[in-house]
């Protein structure tokens, strides 16, 4: 087992989690910056992100985490018609030290800031050209 430096997030269930904490610590190999997020930081994430107030806040957000922890969210208009926030594919792609729960709960987070901030859902579509420049 490796020994790390910092507070890594607490072993899952067996049967209720596939994140492969236990596999990304015994590898020495294993990049376990995803660990560093326990469930004190989760919760500070989600505060964090449900009270982002633009969409440059939001693009920040994002790079933080591909930089800081690996970890990729992707934010776009669905396939269909987007009427709502929940017309909008959020989520975070899988990766070993990524828990399921974290993998539901930031996407939710994402779309409470985007219902209290509609100006950030038209910048997302704005991105993606689906307002034709209007």
């Amino acid at each position: 087992m490796r020994i790390v430096d910092f507070e890594v997030r607490k072993e899952c269930p067996p049967q209720l989690c596939d994140c492969e904490r236990e596999r990304l610590l015994r590898d020495p190999q294993a990049d376990i910056a995803i660990l560093r997020l326990n469930l004190t930081e989760e919760k500070r994430l989600l505060a964090h992100i449900e009270h982002i107030g633009d969409y440059a806040q939001l693009k920040k957000l994002q790079q933080r985490l591909r930089d800081n922890l690996g970890v990729e969210l992707q934010i776009a208009p669905g396939s269909g018609e987007v009427r709502t926030v929940r017309g909008f594919q959020i989520r975070l792609l899988e990766r070993p030290g990524l828990c399921r729960k974290t993998r539901a709960a930031i996407p939710a987070a994402v779309r409470r800031c985007l219902a209290a901030h509609p100006e950030i859902a038209f910048a997302i579509l704005n991105e993606n050209d689906l307002l034709g420049g209007a």
